[in-house]
Order: C-alpha cells, then structure tokens, then sequence
C-alpha cells in the first residue's frame, strides 16, 4: 500500500508569456542534482508565429531550483540547429554520467510530422551553462530514451522507445561500451537486425502504449523506473479514448531487462483541473525523479501544458510491488478460508452466506452476514469467533429477517429481504444499518438497534427498522460513526458512484432522517477504482483520523477492490490521505467464481492486536477473513500528509 500526494505548489512550472520560446507550455520537466541545486530541463512550446508553419516550436530550457518546488533563471538551452531537429527539440531526459550531463530529446526533422523524421538526439554538457556538443541518435523511430547513471556490468546502459509512432510500440535496453557508441550508425544497424531481443516486455495488450518516463533510481533493492501507461492509445476496437497513467517497475539491478516487480495498474490519473484541461487534455506523463532521504519526488507533465509535482515514500511503494514484502503491504487472507459456506440444509442460508459485519464484544468477535435462501429472500445469520479466524459456533437460524414491507418480497423469487449489514456501538446499544430491499423499488437503507445485554444472550430484541434514506432513491453502503461529529450523530452512505455524508441530531430516525448528500470522495477515472465507491465496515477513529476502508469497482473489468482512507477526526468529510492502488482484490477461484464473479467485498473489520481483521464476502457465494498490520495502513496513510 502506498499513498501518492500531488504537491500544493502545483503547477510547480507554467508558461511565462513574456516568454516567447515559452509562452505556450512548460511541461515533461526532467531534473537532475548539481550541488546544492536542482536543475531541471523541460520542454518549452512558444507563442504562436504567424509567419511559421507550424506555428509553434518546441525547444529545451533550462531553470534552477533549491528546493526542487520553486525554479527560476528559466533560459533557452537546446534550440534546433542541425536538420535533423529543425521542427523542434521534445521531452528531454537528462542524466549525469562519468563527469558528463547528457540530455537526450526527441528531435523533429518533417514537417507534417511522420514517423521516419522523430527520432532520439543528444546533447552533452560540461556544466548547464552550455552545450558541447549534439548528435542523433537513432537512425530510425523512437522517443524517450533515458541513461542509467551508472554503468552496469561494465556497459553504458539506456532505456528508450522503439517505432513509438506506429504500432506495436517497444521499450528497449540498449548497452554499449562507451556513450559515443549510442550515436554510432553502425552500431544502430547490427543492433536492429536484432530488437527483439532488447525488448522489455511492459504493455497489457496490443492497444496499450508504454513511454519512459523518469531516468532510473538506484535503490537497494533494484532500478526503480516510473513511466507513461497509456491505455487504448492505439485505436481498439470499443472505440474508447486512451487512458493516460503513471506506473512504476523494479528492475534487477545487475540484469536490467528482468522485471522485479511492477504495479498493477497507474499510480496516478488524470484529476485535477490543471491535469485535464490544457493544451493536450487529460494527461499526465512522467519525467522525472528524485529521491531525498525517503521521499520519492515525481516530476509530470500535466495536460501537456505545466510540470507537476506529486511525492510517494520509496519504502512503502518498494514494499508494495516488491515480491519479497508485497504479502505485508497487502491484507493476506487467513489460512482455513472461506471460514462461512452455505448450508444446504438449511433454506434460509442455502444458496450463498456473504458481506458480513462484525464487532468485537467481551472478547468475542461476532459475525453477521448476510445469508441468501433459493428464493433469493436475504435475512441475517450470526456466528462467533474468539481467535478472529476460527468459527467457534454458528447459529441454526437467522438472527434477523425481514419484518416490514418495504424489505418484503414483491416479486416471486426475485430479490428481496435485509442485505449487507454493518454494525456499531454506540453508549448501550448497537445501531445495524442494512439495504432493505422489497425487489421493486429503489434499494433503500434501515436502521435497527439492540441493547448490548441483549445482544449478548442472544435475545434478539431488534426495534422495529426505520427506512433512513430517502424515497426513490437507490442509497447503500451506510453506516453511523461511533462517536458524534460537532454534537451530531454522522452517517456515511452513497449515492451513485460517490460516498457520501450527513449528519442527525438523534438517532430516533422517526424524527429524522437522512436528506443530504455531502460528498466525501468518489471514483478515480482510469484507476482500479474508476467506476465507484462505497464503505466496507465502519470507519475506526485512531489519533490521526478516522480509518476508512472502502471498496471499488473498476470500469473496465468490474472488479471489486479494497482502498483506504484517512478522514479528518473533527471532520470526517475531509479526505486527508488515500491508498493508490488497492490493498486487496481478488485472486482465489471462491472470490473470482460465484453468484457475482470478483468480488471482495467487507462490511466487517475488527482491531485486535496491531491486526485489522476484515470479513467479507467472496464471489457473493461464501465468507472470507483476511488480515493486516494496522500499522502499515496507517504510516502509509500518513507519510504524505506529514511531508
């Protein structure tokens, strides 16, 4: 688990229109350490020449910054000279090596623009004042080639992008024995006689596109390289718009065309304004990295207009992807699972036992989950563990059932009853919030309650359920915090594809109930999360804030995944930190396979001994328990927000 924290200085570099070769764009700003400086060189788009054509020009600047935030003496660097680059200099990648700054670029020869005219060019400096010298590199289509910073077995060693303006793309490796040997057309011609061998093997499928993005770091643990994903880039066949995302890989510090360990999906999407709204929209491309103590400081291009910067901490995302700590940074499921199957011989629980909640009461956990009979009534059955693993009884009949008409089957066997309960103490009594369901109107959520003595025995005095959504409206996932916010009682619930809040100032719901929609999140276009969102369990308050987990379903594949969240403590409508990439999905046959295939879906999660223990449904078939060290969660949760 890791958390991606877009900077507050965002956009850290915009277009200056007292600058000619700059007034149009700054952006794909590629840094590099000099002293006590950072320098940083980007792509500048000027105004427009109404006596060119085109009418605006790419070239190189450079500026200097202390902080790595804040750039100034922002000056020309790489303009074209040479015909192989007379249409504009692009997106440069720069690196210090062997006492060197070798800065490669995309080079535009035509115009129109046409494959066989963009191609890697270098420039090399003594000290980013000036420029030594420049060659071409490639002597056929690429882009995007970054030097490591060291050699590696002895080589020279570079990454870059083959035939990137046509289809299929490659990311490269390339090794040579000194950097003049990049710029050798013989060398080019008996290295593409044979490409295939060099290539590193990164796109999902034949309509993705891979771009490098960040010169490598050097960690203890492998090359950590972040790059451009970009979904649908080659027109497939659904005719959907490509996607664009930052992702990262590890790859083997002494082989550097093996792959470690990767993520599964972008780590940042286009979101805020400045991302999506620009002079390409709906971007952001990586360009660089730099790595201060154990922050890892992401330098992107957004809308292909400024340069961006976001923040991750190295261990935590290490941690995630790497396959000798990635089962820590993840919930890890309990060793006996599923621990709740249907029992035929029961008919209320005969057909799937799944979304359970769950509380820890004296010792005890107690589990209740929703049970579905043939028919498709859902009513509540209860089980106990003492271990958090371990069924230690499960009851014969169902605690809860459904009792009004608004949870009362209108349609023969169609859906209907008291679904996915979530459960909290508050004072003397525990208050379950359920979907309440008659099989033809808009699901709408009850509110029950219990005292705990009773609870306890096992006298299932539930009071009489009061709907607390409003009509006509399908409203779920909900729970009541268990502490007030601001004197007031707070309930989480959504609507559509967001969570959302509102506050009562009594939990007598036939006084009120809820009629607002306060929006805290809600989905991330081109994410795991992309399609919606809503709560697992209710949220835990800890000193820094209340821990959320919450699920989602992906877009494109419908997939149900778990996040997290920190929300405010003295106001749980603000998002402080959230997960980038899921901390569990499915993967076990019972989660991939059942009455609704992937699905991990909790309502239940208990504290106990530095663990999260959460209850959930697998496949809406059957019952599952996973864990994780709270810790984690919470120090990922954080690292960004103290940063």
């Amino acid at each position: 688990m890791f958390v991606v924290k877009r900077s507050q200085d965002n956009p850290i570099l915009a277009p200056l229109r007292d600058h000619h070769w700059e007034a149009s764009a700054t952006f794909n700003l590629s840094p590099v350490k000099r002293g006590r400086y950072i320098y940083g060189v980007y792509r500048a788009i000027s105004s427009p020449d109404k006596l060119r054509t085109p009418d605006r020009v790419s070239t190189i600047s450079i500026a200097k910054s202390s902080d790595g935030a804040h750039f100034e003496n922002r000056r020309q660097f790489i303009v074209p000279e040479a015909d192989w680059e007379e249409y504009g200099c692009e997106d440069p990648r720069i690196t210090f090596f062997e006492g060197k700054y070798y800065i490669f670029y995309t080079a535009l020869q035509y115009f129109p623009f046409r494959a066989e005219g963009i191609r890697v060019a270098v420039a090399v400096s003594d000290d980013l004042e000036t420029v030594s010298e420049r060659h071409l590199v490639t002597p056929f289509n690429a882009k995007a080639m970054t030097l490591f910073p060291e050699r590696i077995g002895g080589k020279v060693t570079a990454l870059f992008s083959a035939h990137t303006d046509g289809s299929p793309a490659k990311t490269c490796i390339v090794q040579v024995d000194e950097v003049s040997d990049l710029w050798s057309p013989k060398f080019w011609e008996k290295w593409h006689e044979h490409i295939d061998d060099h290539v590193i093997q990164l796109r999902r499928n034949d309509f993705d596109h891979v771009e490098i993005g960040a010169t490598p770091v050097k960690t203890k643990h492998g090359w950590l390289l972040i790059y451009s994903h970009i979904e649908k880039f080659f027109p497939a066949p659904d005719g959907e718009s490509p996607k664009f995302g930052i992702e990262a890989l590890i790859l083997d510090l002494e082989d550097p065309k093996k792959i470690i360990g990767r993520t599964t999906g972008p780590m940042m999407v286009p979101e805020e304004p400045y991302e999506v709204s620009g002079f390409v929209s709906h971007i952001v491309f990586p360009s660089g990295a730099i790595l201060k103590d154990d922050i890892l400081n992401i330098y992107y291009g957004a809308a292909d207009t400024t340069t961006c910067l976001a923040h991750v901490s190295l261990s935590d995302l290490i941690s995630t992807i790497h396959p000798d700590t990635s089962s820590r940074w993840h919930f890890k499921r309990v060793e006996h699972n599923p621990v709740l199957l249907p029992l035929p011989l029961h008919a209320w629980e005969s057909k799937a036992v799944f979304n359970p909640a769950s509380l820890e009461l004296d010792g005890t956990i107690h589990i209740l989950y929703r049970a579905l009979s043939e028919d498709n009534t859902s009513t509540i059955g209860y089980a106990t563990s003492r271990d958090g693993v371990t069924i230690a009884e499960r009851l014969p009949e169902p605690i809860y059932t459904p009792r009004e008409d608004f949870e009362t089957k209108k349609i023969e066997n169609g859906n209907s009853g008291c679904e996915d309960p979530r459960i909290t103490k508050i004072g003397t009594h525990l208050y379950m919030c359920y979907t309440a369901f008659d099989g033809i109107g808009p699901p709408r959520v009850a509110a029950t309650s219990i005292a705990e003595k009773d609870f306890l025995v096992r006298r299932w005095k539930w009071s009489k359920p009061v709907l607390i959504t409003p009509p006509g409206v399908d409203d779920k996932d909900t729970c009541i915090l268990s502490e007030k916010v601001d004197g007031k009682y707070m309930i989480l619930h959504r609507i559509g594809t967001d969570i959302c809040a509102d506050y009562v100032k009594t939990l007598d719901f036939k006084k009120e109930a809820v009629n607002k929609c306060i929006k805290i999140f809600g989905p991330r276009s081109g994410m795991w999360d992309s399609a919606k969102v809503g709560i697992t369990a209710p949220p835990v308050k800890t000193k820094h804030g209340w821990l959320l987990l919450y699920h989602a379903v992906s877009e494109r594949h419908h997939t149900y995944r778990i996040g997290a969240v920190l929300l405010d403590k003295n106001d749980p409508t603000i998002v402080l930190s959230r997960s980038a990439d899921p901390i569990f999905s499915p993967e076990e046959v019972w989660e991939r396979e059942g009455i609704v295939n992937n699905v991990v879906f909790p309502c239940g999660m208990v504290l106990r001994d530095g663990l999260i223990y959460i209850y959930y449904g697998g496949a809406d078939k059957v019952v599952g328990v996973a864990t994780m060290e709270q810790k984690i969660i919470e120090d990922a949760l954080l690292k960004e927000l103290n940063h």
